[in-house]
């Protein structure tokens, strides 16, 4: 207990300096700086050689702290209250004296928000007088980091300091929802739609790849392993690895498993770790199984549709 309060510590100590540093949540790891500081957000921009054009997601402690930056709306508080902290993250208004940097939004007058459930994090973010700008920590495009050791894979010594908090528990990014106007899907995630629809108790819109980016993960090429990517694959060309979603009886040593039972959870929490591997095995091209379009599948493949148009 005692080596993780210096550690948030250390991080918080970075934080203050206008530093980045790697942050733990349960989606997947995120390369952290104060949403406040221009300096900071630049260098979140810098590192992960990102547009400057895709916003990024500001993580908070709680709606308290939130209410000096964004509007709050009955959809919002009713989502908030079901899910946070959770794998949702919300597109709301912008209050004009709102301290946020504007290299977070884009220049919109909207802002991506979330309230991450990882212990860890939760007690940095408590510590700390601002909110975190913290998109992915990885290269931009690439796949995002779900274990320290992947974010050290990515940035080496050009990062600060990584706050370690084990494998992430569900291992794919946010649900992103838009509570603009009509609550519409922005991003498929580690959160069912249907359990949002049933709070909300209408159906939701799904917009994944709108032109205004107003949020994070809609570039058409995204979360890729940097080597060719095919899906719906029934049999595999010789040279490919091969992903499968459950265990077969036969096995062959270009077969990878996302899952040992055909579990969409345990899938998704895989994914990321498996094309890495896949890509340290030596292998030019993979291809993957059809992934049931239900539920968290869903969000599986929307993050292997966007992988294959390397």
């Amino acid at each position: 207990m005692k080596s993780i309060q210096s550690n948030i510590k250390k991080a918080k100590k970075y934080l203050d300096k206008n530093q980045c540093v790697a942050v733990p949540t349960e989606t997947v790891y995120g390369l952290a700086g104060n949403a406040y500081s221009g300096l900071s957000v630049k260098k979140i921009f810098k590192l992960k050689k990102r547009p400057m054009n895709n916003p990024l997601i500001v993580h908070y402690f709680d709606i308290n702290k939130l209410k000096k930056d964004c509007h709050i709306s009955d959809n919002f508080i009713k989502l908030y209250e079901k899910f946070c902290p959770g794998p949702i993250t919300f597109i709301l208004k912008l209050k004009p004296k709102s301290k946020i940097s504007k290299l977070v939004t884009n220049k919109q007058k909207s802002l991506a928000v979330r309230f991450p459930k990882h212990p860890i994090f939760r007690k940095l973010l408590k510590s700390l007088s601002y909110p975190l700008a913290a998109p992915s920590a990885n290269i931009s495009t690439g796949l995002s980091s779900v274990q320290a050791s992947d974010v050290i894979e990515e940035f080496g010594s050009k990062i600060k300091y990584v706050l370690n908090g084990g494998k992430c528990r569900i291992g794919v990014e946010s649900t992103i929802i838009n509570l603009l106007k009509k609550p519409t899907i922005l991003r498929f995630g580690g959160l069912d739609i249907s359990k949002i629809q049933k709070v909300l108790k209408k159906k939701v819109l799904i917009k994944t790849n709108l032109k205004n980016k107003i949020a994070p993960g809609q570039f058409p090429l995204h979360y890729s392993p940097g080597i060719p990517l095919r899906t719906n694959v029934k049999k595999p060309k010789k040279n490919e690895a091969f992903v499968l979603i459950k265990k077969r009886k036969t096995s062959f040593k270009n077969y990878y498993y996302l899952s040992k039972k055909n579990d969409l959870q345990q899938s998704a929490k895989n994914l990321y770790s498996l094309l890495r591997t896949i890509k340290k095995d030596g292998y030019k091209l993979i291809a993957i199984e059809k992934i049931p379009n239900k539920g968290i599948g869903k969000t599986i493949n929307d993050r292997l549709s966007r992988a294959s148009k390397y």
